[in-house]
């Protein structure tokens, strides 16, 4: 302590030592003194002086210091004292808050020099960026807060070379990530800023972040602090999450398959009081936004999005800030983003636009969104930013919005306007504003209305049906004539761009309006005259725009009305104009300054509205009609004709490729019928085949109750057989021979006309066998599911001979017992009338006709249930062939269907190909023309090839 007092200007008598003498002996003293509380002081003194003598400390103690950090890690005091000094050397951010206010002018450029330099110093060697990485990883406060601070403002002075050094070094960013999940807020904090400069314009940084689970932490810290409603950290990790997703596709992708969309709604959940938000909030709201709009932005591929579009509408997120939207005591500069972002979340989405034109806004009557912004559009007391927004989410509504654009364009039909006047539609204050006094109202109006056109025909053909009441008696004039009128009356120049703007879209790729609007003769020598003069540098953009027009009522003129002639055309701007003139003053419009700014991006920005001139979609249109305008004007007559001749020929070409399509798509159709009644057919085989496999197990049942009669019968037989011997043995009487006589007989004549009935049976069998092969013969060409009903058929066959048999072998029982009743009679006739006990014989009598009439029942009923076996085996052959001649004549019918359908495709394969090659001459001949050609027909030839041989494909399968 004694050396800082000497140092630090303690009592003495002699001379006070300068700044610098001071901190070389502090320097001396860190480098040469060997106890550690020494040098610990002498940083500390090193610190203390190193704001006011920021140079001095800079040159002679940066190594001092550098040394002390790879030395002294075991102190963590001496270590943060080290890391401060360095801080304060090498950030700008103290320096710049002590400055007087009379040197404000000299000394930032100065500054800002002396912190880059250091910083340049500091990071020639990249060791010492890994150890500042090491010391960051410790735990303990006086060293990891001056760390990060350390760290951060050496990316503020050298980003990229600092950003280079982290990336390379080992878990780099990793360790820096662990800064999120510190438990001290100050650290954290901290850590967030670290990384706002970490991932500057680095989009290999962003990605390693993104992938250290950055979105989660970050998100539960805007959580944790009240989302909207938090302080300053929340702007920050907002920040740092921009630095994340903007322009960075893979991190964008990221965020929306890791379902974080979904935790933005919450941020935009509004009260019904919005009254005295603090300006922290409108800040946080006010960058949440602009995140939103990261996601959604048209500069992103469409297809990642369109994706993110849709994940907000299913969340829910698009319908919060609508209700932002409609809300009352929202601050302006929000509600501008909110309408922004809006704009950009529907944008080229169509569940979206329709979901935004069913908005409603809470008044009384209820009146759509969309009417009410468009009220504040053509407002003139209204800000003008608010204004450009409306106009942004009135053009985001339309593009590729055919549904949209044909429902704006239906409220100035004739038929749709509301008669009583109760309730103000989109069209009717689109023209409002289109003919009122303010030319911004008339620009923002002229342009909405022609996004309500952009693209679609046939919309640009029922506009021309609009009529406008000008004043009371007299007639109505069409939308169209009064557009002219307010041109020629040489209103502001804002007004006439903007008309002219709507005009050029409105007679683009659209005959029937050229016509139009040259049948009005005023027209053409307005334009003319407009071009011809000479006039002053702000009058220039609108003779640009006047050539533009008369240019478009050349190119798209169909010669129905004489006067106006494609080559009368050329002939008036050849006498009046000059071409080459005519060529210069079209050229006005791509070179002027306004024009390269809205072709930029497609949102309106500008910074007064007198720069508001030009449409982003606008310059669209220019850029593809100012080269084939300046080809037309130097056709001739004849090369006008040729081309007349070639769009006609392409016309009728497309109209054929264009019917071929159709009837494909019609082929297709019915090939996707046939394919579902294949499928119905083939499921209906598959029920067939099922009952087909039951009815074999129940057959199989029967021949196993079958085989159990069978064995009982030859049980029975040789009982029989034993009775027969001992009646034999013991004789019988005549009386009761008589009555088996008799009896036989009775059995013999059942038996007969059993043969009789299977006989008949037999002769059945018969037919259904010839039947049966007929349809064999046809079957061989069904599918092989189809063969197991024949095959059933087959063992039904086998079954009823089996049966046959089995008769067969009854009636040589009954012989048997025919023979055996001969043999009783011969017995009778020989046989001593006295012999045996009358009594025993009786009762032998009366024992063997018992047993006679059992075994007679016994064969009756057998008889009659194989009766009924036959009867069901013979109603299964029947359903069975019937199935099968159902099963025939369908797939003869798809056959047939098929055969017609590929017999179709073939002709018009034949037919498509001569028209190729009709197309490809006539190409040729516009190419020796001049005359630019698309390829859309090729690909569509292309596409018509890849669907004749998928039907091939599918035919044959």
């Amino acid at each position: 302590m004694n050396f800082l007092r000497g140092v630090m200007g303690g009592p003495s008598a002699g001379p006070q030592p300068s700044g610098a003498e001071t901190i070389q002996k502090l320097c001396d003293r860190v480098a040469s003194s060997t106890l550690l509380d020494d040098r610990r002081d002498a940083v500390r003194a090193l610190k203390s002086l190193s704001k006011k003598y920021r140079l001095e400390v800079g040159i002679q103690a940066m190594e001092h210091l550098i040394h002390v950090l790879q030395t002294d890690r075991s102190d963590s005091e001496i270590i943060g004292y080290a890391l401060d000094t360095l801080y304060n050397v090498i950030s700008n951010d103290l320096e710049e808050e002590e400055q007087d206010d009379s040197e404000e002018e000299n000394l930032p450029k100065q500054v800002d020099d002396l912190g880059s330099q250091f910083t340049e110093i500091f990071i020639k060697q990249q060791e010492n960026v890994t150890l500042l990485l090491t010391l960051v990883e410790e735990f303990d406060f006086h060293v990891r807060w001056p760390g990060v601070k350390l760290l951060t403002s050496l990316l503020k002075q050298q980003g990229p070379q600092v950003q280079q050094i982290i990336l390379v070094s080992p878990m780099g960013v990793s360790r820096l990530m662990d800064l999120l999940a510190d438990s001290r807020e100050v650290i954290r904090n901290d850590g967030v800023l670290l990384l706002q400069q970490l991932t500057k314009s680095n989009a290999a940084i962003q990605k390693i972040v993104a992938f250290e689970n950055a979105f989660e932490r970050l998100l539960d810290i805007v959580t944790e602090e009240g989302n909207s409603d938090g302080g300053i950290v929340v702007e920050d990790c907002l920040l740092l999450l921009q630095n994340l997703l903007k322009n960075n596709n893979s991190n964008q992708n990221f965020f929306k398959e890791g379902s974080y969309i979904q935790r933005m709604k919450p941020w935009f959940e509004v009260g019904d009081d919005n009254c005295g938000w603090s300006a922290q909030k409108v800040t946080n709201l006010h960058l949440m936004l602009q995140l939103v709009r990261v996601l959604v932005s048209p500069t992103n591929p469409p297809g990642a999005t369109s994706s993110c579009q849709k994940a907000m509408f299913h969340c829910g997120l698009l319908q919060q800030l609508c209700t932002i939207l409609m809300a009352t005591g929202v601050p302006a500069d929000i509600l501008t983003e909110t309408i922004n972002t809006v704009s950009e979340v529907i944008r080229g989405c169509q569940m979206n636009q329709d979901y935004f034109a069913s908005v409603n806004a809470p008044s009384n009557p209820p009146r759509p969104a969309i009417v009410v912004l468009l009220m504040s559009m053509v407002n003139e007391r209204q800000p003008f930013v608010l204004r450009c927004a409306v106009l942004y989410c009135f053009q985001c509504f339309l593009y590729k919005n055919q549904k949209g654009q044909g429902e704006i364009v239906s409220t100035l039909l004739p038929s749709t306007i509301d008669a009583t006047g109760n309730s103000v539609s989109a069209g009717q204050l689109l023209c409002g504003g289109l003919f009122s006094t303010d030319s911004l109202s008339n620009w923002c109006a002229a342009v909405a209305l022609a996004h309500a056109l952009q693209e679609n025909a046939t919309l640009k053909e029922q506009l021309l049906r609009v009529q406008l009441a000008t004043s009371i008696g007299n007639p109505p004039v069409s939308l169209l004539q009064q557009c002219t009128n307010i041109l020629s009356q040489g209103s502001k120049v804002q007004t006439r761009v903007g008309l002219l703007m709507l005009l050029c879209t409105w007679l683009s790729n659209c005959s029937i309006a050229v016509t139009h609007f040259l049948h009005n003769p005023a027209n053409i020598p307005f334009l003319t005259g407009q071009i011809a003069e000479n006039l002053g540098e702000e009058e220039q953009l609108v003779q640009g725009l006047c050539a533009l027009l008369l240019g478009i009522s050349i190119y798209y003129n169909d010669n129905s009305l004489e006067n106006y002639r494609k080559e009368k055309l050329k002939q008036l701007i050849e006498k009046r104009i000059g071409r080459e003139n005519f060529i210069e003053k079209l050229g006005f419009i791509s070179k002027h300054e306004l024009y390269s700014r809205a072709a930029q991006k497609p949102q309106p920005s500008f910074s007064s509205p007198d720069h508001m001139m030009f449409d982003h979609e606008f310059t669209k249109l220019v850029k593809e009609l100012e080269g084939v305008i300046s080809k037309a004007i130097y056709k001739s007559s004849e090369e006008d004709k040729k081309e007349e001749e070639v769009k006609k020929t392409l016309e009728q070409h497309d109209n054929i490729v264009t019917h071929y399509k159709k009837v494909i798509r019609e082929q297709d159709q019915e090939l996707d019928e046939l394919k579902q009644r294949i499928n119905t057919l083939t499921s209906q085989n598959e029920q067939l085949q099922a009952t087909v496999t039951q009815q074999v197990s129940q057959i199989q049942q029967h021949k196993d109750q079958y085989n159990l009669l069978k064995v009982q019968l030859g049980k029975d037989a040789q009982h029989h057989n034993s009775h027969s011997d001992t009646f034999q043995m013991n004789g019988i009487q005549m009386e009761e021979a008589s009555k088996l006589k008799e009896e036989l007989e009775e059995w013999k004549n059942k038996h007969e006309l059993l043969q009789g009935q299977l006989r008949e049976k037999d002769s059945v069998i018969e037919k259904l066998k010839s039947s049966q092969l007929e349809v064999g013969t046809t079957e061989q060409s069904l599918q092989t599911s189809k063969s197991g009903g024949l095959e059933h058929n087959n063992e039904l066959q086998k079954e009823l001979e089996t049966l046959r048999s089995q008769i067969e072998l009854q009636s040589a029982e009954i012989s048997k017992l025919q023979i055996e009743n001969q043999k009783l009679q011969v017995m009778n006739t020989t046989a001593d009338p006295a012999l045996g006990d009358s009594g025993a014989t009786a009762a032998n009598n009366s024992e063997l006709e018992g047993r006679l009439e059992q075994e007679i029942k016994e064969l009756k009923s057998e008889v009659k249930a194989l009766s009924e076996e036959k009867e069901s085996l013979k109603q299964h052959l029947d359903s069975s062939s019937s199935t099968v001649a159902i099963l025939q004549d369908e797939k003869s019918k798809l056959q047939q269907e098929v055969a017609e359908s590929k017999k179709e495709q073939d002709d018009l394969l034949v037919l498509l190909a001569d028209q190729d090659q009709k197309l490809s001459a006539l190409k040729i001949k516009l190419k020796d023309l001049g005359v630019p050609v698309e390829d859309e027909d090729d690909i569509e030839s292309g596409d018509q090839g890849d669907e004749d041989e998928d039907g091939d494909e599918e035919e044959q399968d």
